[in-house]
């Protein structure tokens, strides 16, 4: 009779070791995995964007619509987006902007909301790309330094300055 109450007692034992082991071996593989991920270097880390003084065109032909144009490096390890401009030299709304072609040759602005940096990578703002389109202020001319502010949804606020030039040197 006592083996038959061992019995039990030792299946009861078994079950309930087999039912703890599942977790444990789950919770040993994941953390085996994140630690190999970490030692690889593959964890990432926070962005890290740095803005490289700008250009902004003088307008011509009696516009007083043109546009500013940032280097946006990211050394980081996770993607930023850029979010917001803001200037307070300038005659009006800054806005983040990309140009595209229509079907018949000629280009347009649209608005964009945000611009990605990918995790070490960069954006290189241009004419024939994504740029901050603004109203010049009164009097510039070239040579002017225009105050930026260009905002990112993780690295905060970063202040920069853009030059102004005419749009034949931004080739040299």
């Amino acid at each position: 009779m006592t083996t038959n109450l061992r019995r039990p007692a030792r299946r009861r034992l078994a079950d309930a070791l087999s039912a703890a082991l599942a977790p444990v071996a789950a919770s040993s593989l994941a953390l085996a995995g994140l630690t190999l991920w970490v030692t690889a270097g593959q964890a990432g880390s926070p962005p890290r964007i740095q803005v490289a003084p700008g250009r902004v065109f003088l307008p011509y032909g009696g516009t007083t619509e043109t546009a500013a144009f940032f280097s946006l490096l990211n050394s980081g390890g996770a993607d930023d987006r850029l979010v917001e401009v803001t200037s307070t030299a300038t005659g009006g709304e800054v806005a983040l902007s990309r140009h595209r072609m229509s079907g018949s040759g000629a280009a347009y602005r649209q608005s964009v909301g945000s611009v990605t940096v990918p995790a070490g990578g960069g954006v290189l703002m241009s004419p024939a790309g994504v740029d901050v389109t603004l109203r010049a202020g009164k009097g510039w001319k070239a040579g002017d330094v225009v105050p930026f502010t260009l905002r990112f949804e993780h690295s905060g606020t970063i202040r920069t300055t853009a030059v102004l030039i005419r749009p034949a040197d931004s080739a040299s």
